[in-house]
């Protein structure tokens, strides 16, 4: 069984508690602000930086591969070295990386400078829960949990409506500066009040439970080297051709990688970064390709969307940012009900009618062009989008975690947020190649219309692909998890069962 360390059990109505659930608010907003709002800027930068299209792939992508790739281990530090000192240095770590995004001359230092923020949010991202679960009295942790979902969901809603107003009044650049007023808070109110903790069995260097003090880095970085071996085929081959070298290479990186990290993963068993036996649940895997498939459809959509409305569309920034503001409100208000029917009637209705609403949603936004308005050509979609992942994210989420066992909960849901971030990496790579979108087409009306229905007639059809997948393969779990908050945006450290709360 697995002991913590306990620190001073906090209470809600408390300065300390206050002052934790602050932290850990704005921590998380961070990350969830630069993984949504920089959308909205590709426009403005990729004209500021004479980008093109592969260069505005990577300034999406660099960011999610080392976020995707890094985010267990970083859970699995804060256990070892302390949860507090691991989320502190993530912080310093991805608003330095942030300052350099500000700061970059050229699209090679922006794309470097946000691989290296991905690798800070992978290891605040995790800490910024973990740290409330581990610190919170058992009676006060499941309301301060709610809170840091409620207050981090709202971040994420404003992010794109406050980045797209700094984008117009301001540059581009102001969406990586505003984040070092907020690290600057988020650093003194964690020095003032959130406590340490750490797994005790993590610091072991003897006895049976010796082999948790050994982090899987190998597996991080196998699984760092197949995702960008991938990615980086798919982006360059427009340019270089499929039989290049350099494409050619990549392929065989990525597939090597790929390999390794399984025959990796299964060699260390229940030690390793992922515990390959999860996949001996059939639900928990078709889940999980689930989740790579939908979430592929809406890191396509608003990739393209977003700069779509600005240059064909016409649309300023912050009128772009507003647009996608009723998809994320719906998620909001929507989520806990969809949890609460998923766990009466089971998971795989709302999986399987969800997508069908949301591919429904995008085929109608294929009809958007110049001159549209808000109100009868763009928000009719977007609900739609909106509602149909309202249906998804919360069955999702609740399924994933009753699909293995409890002692397992923590890794199938880190597992999941990967999964849903690796998704979107691979379809911002794949979708300008399959639509043929290269160079700086996006910077053409008409090249750029063309690839923005195609691309949204790719994302209907991975959502459809997700219907069909559910409604054939997903059934009622074993056993109902609560409902809870997407995994895509949840932190994956999770404490023993024992000290977990209820609905974590």
């Amino acid at each position: 069984m697995t002991v913590s360390v306990p620190p001073p059990a906090l209470r809600m109505g408390t300065a300390a508690g206050r002052g934790t659930l602050l932290a850990a608010v704005l921590a998380s907003g961070m990350v969830f602000l630069d993984t949504t709002v920089v959308n909205v800027a590709l426009p403005k930068l990729g004209q500021d930086l004479g980008a093109n299209v592969a260069d505005l792939q990577w300034t999406i992508n660099g960011y999610l591969l080392t976020l995707a790739a890094f985010v267990l281990l970083g859970g699995s530090l804060g256990d070892r070295f302390g949860r507090r000192r691991v989320f502190l240095i993530g912080v310093v770590w991805f608003t330095v990386a942030s300052v350099l995004c500000g700061l970059a001359q050229g699209t090679g230092t922006l794309i470097v400078a946000r691989v290296v923020q991905g690798a800070g949010g992978a290891l605040l991202t995790p800490g910024s829960l973990s740290v409330l679960q581990a610190s919170f009295h058992p009676d006060d942790r499941g309301r301060a949990i709610g809170a840091w979902a409620g207050l981090s969901g709202v971040s994420t809603a404003l992010g794109p409506f406050i980045g797209g107003w700094l984008i117009d009044t301001l540059s581009w650049r102001w969406i990586f500066f505003l984040n070092l007023p907020i690290a600057v808070l988020v650093v003194l109110a964690a020095m003032r009040w959130v406590p340490e903790s750490r797994d005790e069995n993590a610091s072991r260097t003897h006895g049976p439970d010796r082999a948790r003090r050994h982090f899987d880095v190998g597996g991080a970085v196998l699984g760092a080297l197949a995702l960008a071996g991938i990615t980086y085929a798919l982006i360059d081959a427009p340019a270089r051709g499929f039989a290049s070298t350099p494409v050619l290479i990549a392929v065989l990186v990525g597939v090597v990688a790929t390999v390794a990290f399984v025959l990796l993963e299964r060699r260390r068993g229940d030690t390793a970064m992922l515990p390959t036996g999860l996949f001996s649940s059939r639900l928990f895997s078709v889940l999980n390709v689930f989740t790579v498939v939908v979430y592929a459809a809406l890191g396509g959509f608003t990739f393209f969307f977003a700069v779509y409305l600005q240059n064909v569309v016409e649309w300023s920034a912050f009128r772009t940012g507003i647009a996608l503001l009723p998809m994320t409100v719906l998620l909001l208000v929507g989520s806990a009900r969809a949890g609460a029917m998923s766990a009466r009637i089971g998971p795989r209705l709302p999986l399987a009618v969800g997508p069908v609403i949301a591919a429904v949603g995008l085929l109608l936004l294929r009809g958007v062009g110049p001159g549209a308005s808000y109100w009868t050509d763009v928000l009719p979609g977007v609900l739609l989008f909106g509602l149909g992942l309202t249906l998804v994210v919360a069955p999702l989420t609740a399924s994933v975690l009753a699909a293995v066992q409890d002692r397992f909960s923590g890794v199938a849901s880190g597992f999941n947020n990967a999964a849903s971030r690796a998704g979107s990496l691979l379809a911002v790579a794949a979708l300008p190649l399959l639509v043929g979108l290269s160079g700086g087409g996006y910077e053409q009306k008409a090249e750029l219309t063309d690839a923005f229905r195609g691309a949204l007639a790719w994302c209907a059809g991975l959502l459809l692909a997700g219907a069909v997948l559910a409604l054939v393969l997903v059934h009622r779990p074993p056993r109902e998890a609560p409902p809870s908050q997407p995994c895509h945006s949840m932190p994956t450290a999770t404490p023993p069962k024992e000290n977990r709360p209820s609905g974590a």
